[in-house]
């Protein structure tokens, strides 16, 4: 599988886990930022994914879901650090910072 493959592939898994964690921010806590937040970022990486797959945006997908990847890794590792919890903080530390990984080798080998 071609790493462009992965990373789409990994951008929608990421897109819907983010979803999933803002719905269960909003149930656990009933915290509305957490599912405005998770929404939105799961959505637009979703659309990353989709970008990513289509023949004439590719560039503007990996690009859109490196930028969500690195919002959202800077955003949770700092609240792992301050909390040293794995949930949610630390998941979503190692999802975005996979994703940061993931869309950087497939600019970088597109064709591997």
């Amino acid at each position: 599988m071609m790493i462009v493959e992965i990373a789409r592939t990994y951008l929608f898994v990421f897109g819907a886990l983010t979803i999933a964690g803002g719905i269960t921010g909003f149930v656990k806590a009933k915290s509305h930022p957490s599912l405005i937040a998770g929404g939105i970022s799961g959505a637009a990486l979703i659309v990353a994914g989709f970008l990513v797959g289509a023949r004439e945006r590719p560039l503007a997908g990996l690009a859109l879901g490196m930028i969500l990847s690195m919002s959202l890794a800077g955003r949770f590792i700092g609240a792992y650090k301050k909390s040293g919890k794995f949930m949610p903080a630390g998941l979503m530390s190692v999802l975005g910072m996979t994703g940061i990984v993931v869309t950087i080798l497939a600019l970088v080998l597109p064709g591997a």
